[in-house]
């Protein structure tokens, strides 16, 4: 068991809060501050512990100077003194006298937030490349280290492994505790019947996922392009499909040892368009083919499968029902596209009408899917990392939540 932030005493501590505010932005303006929120109640926790609460967090990637401008994060200030009713002190720098000062003059209850961690990238990737000298920078400005940032413990940086190196007391946040607590714990120690379900377009970005819970889940649902490897590797045609090659044989093996646990879609929802097309202009491409459904193993030589089909979902539904632990990792189909949305939907919905069973979906496009479909309210747990999740997942330890104290 990890701290967490209620193990410490905080009263008058300088508290320095690491937070994922890597939040969508277009033209300045935050798209989704879905982030912000979720770090709230860490934030409120310190200052009603009467802390003095400092914030830093990185956004974006940043390469150049011209990198700086669209990746400030003063925008998302301004965003969070708006959530927490009180001021926030924005310090356009990640270190020296002007951040110094700021920390110095605070009082208890004050919350002072720095700019992007990430600028320190431009000048010899400090903060990726876990600096020594930055941790130990950034850990003299206080006195308690909270890592509340689930969607970097994948990474080892300077604003999470580098401060804790110089730190005594480092502790989870609340995000932090609740992301350990459903992923870890569900393929740790979950209540069975288990299902897995992944989908996405790679085989390859899953097959550590896929080797770990094919020991440990009761099946696995595969859905989305990856499952038209698999189906190369039944000796389907594919069509004009994404379809990884190299990883044909990887699923022969994992098909084999899976014993009757993996779960292919038996149908699929393909349109029939030119690979210049799809090259051109994908998306305006298949939003003006004509979809079809296909049984799986029928699918024709000059069509693209682009989501499951209906009697995959009957499938899918059949398998699920029952099941007291529920992880989703990517989507079934190219739900950015409505009518190829169908599949997606239709888990989101089959997976939120479970009864007493605890249902996650592990972050990144899944997780975009559920809150774009509306279902974000009816899932136990949606994780804030992808990568982060990913990796959990495959049952690696991650040095952002190694690097906690434990009990």
């Amino acid at each position: 068991m990890k701290k967490t932030i209620r193990d410490v005493n905080l009263n008058q501590k300088t508290v320095l809060i690491r937070v994922d505010f890597n939040v969508p932005m277009k033209d300045g303006v935050i798209t989704d501050d879905n982030r912000i929120a979720q770090a709230i109640p860490t934030i409120k926790y310190a200052l009603e512990q009467n802390a003095k609460v400092v914030l830093f967090s990185h956004l974006g990637r940043v390469k150049t100077e011209a990198d700086k401008a669209k990746n400030s994060l003063a925008p998302v200030a301004l965003r969070l003194q708006e959530k927490l009713g009180q001021p926030v002190k924005f310090v356009p720098v990640t270190r020296g006298k002007e951040l110094e000062d700021a920390v110095k003059a605070m009082k208890p209850k004050d919350v002072v937030m720095f700019e992007n961690t990430r600028f320190e990238d431009i000048d010899g990737k400090k903060e990726s490349g876990n600096d020594p000298e930055l941790g130990k920078y950034w850990a003299s400005l206080g006195d308690v280290f909270v890592n509340d940032a689930f969607g970097t413990a994948h990474r080892a940086h300077a604003s999470n492994a580098g401060i804790a190196a110089n730190m005594k007391n480092v502790v989870a946040g609340f995000l932090m505790e609740k992301e350990i607590k459903f992923i870890g714990e569900a393929v740790d120690n979950p209540e069975r019947p288990f299902v897995a379900i992944l989908g996405g377009a790679k085989v390859s970005d899953k097959i550590s996922v896929i080797n770990n819970l094919l020991n440990k889940a009761d099946k696995i649902l595969i859905c989305g392009a990856m499952a038209y490897t698999f189906y190369k590797a039944k000796g389907w045609e594919v069509g004009t499909s994404k379809c990884e090659n190299d990883f044909v044989e990887f699923a022969k093996e994992m098909l084999a040892k899976a014993n009757g646990k993996i779960v292919l879609p038996c149908d699929v929802v393909a349109v029939n368009i030119s690979s210049e097309d799809a090259a051109n202009d994908f998306f305006g491409a298949i939003e003006k083919a004509k979809e079809k459904v296909f049984a799986s193993d029928k699918l024709p030589k000059d069509y693209m499968g682009l989501d499951a089909g209906p009697a995959t979902i009957a499938l899918f539904k059949k398998e699920l029902a029952g099941a007291k632990t529920v992880v989703w990792n990517g989507p079934a189909g190219v739900f950015e596209v409505d009518k190829f949305a169908k599949g997606t939907n239709e888990i989101c919905k089959v997976i939120s009408e479970l009864k007493d069973a605890t249902t996650i979906i592990g972050g990144g496009d899944s997780a975009s899917a559920a809150i774009k479909l509306g279902y974000e309210h009816k899932f136990t747990h949606i994780s804030t990392g992808g990568g982060a999740s990913l990796e959990y997942l495959e049952g690696k330890e991650l040095p952002g939540v190694a690097i906690i104290n434990d009990k």
